[in-house]
């Protein structure tokens, strides 16, 4: 797939000099500071070093004091709480958080993930009656309930007192509940990109302040929250960036069982980073929901003994296994509909109602690595259809969906990805309703798919004077994680390279030695996956964008440059 390279714009060299002066670096690592908005000295000590102080007041947040007032009361006249929760990997983290936290407050808590076959995404109306049944005056619903203006009302209507802790975009009509959501209106909360985890988190670390205790209280549970950041795909920016960091710590130093029975294995425990998180714990606490049930996914993360944990982690590997096998075969037959497909459209909507609904979302991704375009995977569900939606960069889906409003029984999600349900007869309406729409309202660049490039640079800034395995500008570098949108891996230009020893490794992937003319002593390994069709390219100069990467390989530890696309050198 033909890819657009775009060089993020150049900034003023005054300010570059200062602040490489300031902070005694190379004025290419000062460029890459400034494009990501870092100025000054003090900027970049935050940026460099995350901690505690840099998180903001959760009382800034609208009706946190009430929040905190009415769940004191609570736990102090024992008064049940149920802490309710979506089930993905957003809501089950949060609902591990809450309920691990409170459960030394109080002993009449208890939790509930909704069955996602049965009952489907958000606040439900059996989730509601559950809560009644069993006597809990008090719901807390974390990662959903912004819209639930119905059930809440049915809530209140049997006892049951309703607190909203989400981080969707809130509807014209809000529920009548204690609402925290850095995203309503008149909330002065400064940074409105908190997960539902991460909206959960401010109240629990509320809650601690009001009750006298300080941040070591809520520290432990940070891993949670870096983990909701993580695999909900939200910017890591602001005080997100520095939540990650602050659960990456907590899982290196202290991990809970349950990240440590699933990261041990695969050696990723010692350095975890925030792709570790989205890669290999996502997947599988994902999997519970999508194969079994999202509470068993809680089970896991709250659970303290390393025995059980271990059993629990066996049984999760199986359901994410399970996935795999499914999402696999879903995929192929989701792609085989595409092949048919009119080669101008501007959409894709594949429907089967035999797929299973668990890994329709997973299936809209990749049908998008090859066929770039906003996507809809349609299944049945009960006497509904039931959707997935996936966005390409640049498209917000969610403003496509609201305009196909009258198709839909009910949607709900973010700028890239979303849910839906219709009825059945609706299909054919939609899949020409939302292909007018992205027609409509798209940019037609942006069915291109965009490599954002950080700077160009020559191999000699990368290696400088060192022989180093791993040079200065590599260990700098890494000193920007955790990355993921907003602050992504830094990703670089070298023009004019000659390449030697290429060859096609795997099915799919190429295998080379790059070096510039210029130098021919500074050389890197290289790899390319999935490029081995760009074989016939390298038998002459090429430009390379790339991100730099660790090679281990028996014993041995070198840099490695891992390509994201190349083309013929111009002249």
């Amino acid at each position: 797939m033909e890819k657009r390279w775009t060089i993020k714009p150049e900034v003023d060299q005054m300010l570059i000099n200062g602040l490489a002066n300031d902070l005694s670096v190379e004025p290419i690592i000062a460029e890459l500071l400034v494009k990501r908005g870092i100025h000054d000295f003090d900027s970049a000590k935050k940026f460099f070093r995350p901690g505690h102080e840099a998180l903001h007041d959760p009382f800034l947040m609208k009706n946190m004091s009430k929040a905190v007032k009415v769940l004191l009361q609570a736990t102090e006249k024992n008064e049940g709480i149920l802490v309710y929760g979506d089930y993905d990997v957003d809501g089950t983290s949060a609902v591990s958080l809450v309920y691990s936290f409170l459960k030394s407050f109080t002993g009449d808590l208890d939790f509930y993930i909704p069955d996602r076959y049965k009952e489907g995404y958000g606040l439900s109306e059996a989730g509601v009656r559950h809560a009644a049944d069993k006597g809990f005056k008090w719901m807390i619903c974390l990662d959903c309930g912004i819209k639930a203006v119905n059930q809440v009302e049915l809530a209140n209507s049997l006892g049951v007192n309703v607190i909203v802790c989400d981080h969707h975009q809130p509807g014209e009509q809000l529920p009548d509940a204690i609402i925290l959501n850095p995203k309503q209106q008149d909330c002065e909360y400064p940074y409105k990109e908190l997960t539902g985890c991460g909206v959960g988190f401010k109240l629990m670390h509320a809650f601690a302040i009001e009750s006298g205790y300080d941040m070591d209280a809520v520290a432990p549970f940070l891993d949670l929250v870096a983990l909701s950041i993580g695999a909900d795909i939200v910017p890591i920016t602001g005080e997100n960036r520095t939540l990650a960091a602050l659960g990456l710590q907590t899982i290196q130093e202290n991990p809970r069982p349950a990240f440590k029975a699933i990261l041990e294995p695969a050696g990723r425990l010692k350095n975890c980073a925030i792709s570790d998180l989205v890669f290999v714990v996502a997947p599988r606490i994902n999997a519970a929901g999508r194969m079994f049930t999202g509470s068993f996914a809680v089970k896991l993360m709250i659970e303290e003994d390393e025995n059980s944990v271990k059993q629990l982690a066996e049984e999760i590997n199986q359901y994410n296994s399970d996935r795999k096998d499914v999402e696999k075969s879903t995929a192929e037959e989701a792609l085989l509909q595409l092949e048919d497909a009119p080669y101008d459209r501007f959409s894709n909507v594949v429907y089967n109602g035999d797929w299973h609904k668990g890994v329709i979302g997973i299936v809209a991704s990749r049908i998008i690595e090859q066929h770039y375009r906003p996507t809809v995977v349609l299944t049945d569900s009960g006497d509904h259809v039931a959707g997935s939606v996936r966005s390409i960069k640049g498209f917000n889906v969610y403003d496509a969906l609201a305009a196909c409003e009258a198709h839909l029984i009910q949607f709900g999600g973010h700028k890239y990805a979303a849910g839906l349900t219709m009825h059945k007869e609706q299909i054919e309406g939609f899949k020409e309703a939302f292909e007018q729409v992205v027609k409509s309202d798209i940019d037609e660049q942006l069915l291109t798919p965009e490599i954002l490039i950080d700077a160009e640079i020559d191999f000699e800034d990368i290696q400088g004077n060192s022989r180093e395995a791993l040079p200065k500008f590599y260990r700098i570098l890494q000193q920007f994680a955790p990355f993921g949108p907003g602050n992504m891996r830094p990703v670089l230009l070298t023009k004019q390279v000659v390449v030697s020893y290429p060859r096609v490794v795997g099915e799919s992937h190429l295998q080379f030695t790059a070096h510039q003319a210029s130098r021919p002593d500074i050389k890197f390994r290289c790899i390319a996956f999935g490029m081995a069709d760009k074989l016939n390219l390298l038998d002459q100069e090429v430009d390379l964008v790339y991100s730099l990467d660790k090679n281990e390989w028996n014993g041995r530890v070198n840099l490695q440059l891992g390509i994201k696309d190349l083309r013929l050198s111009a002249h």
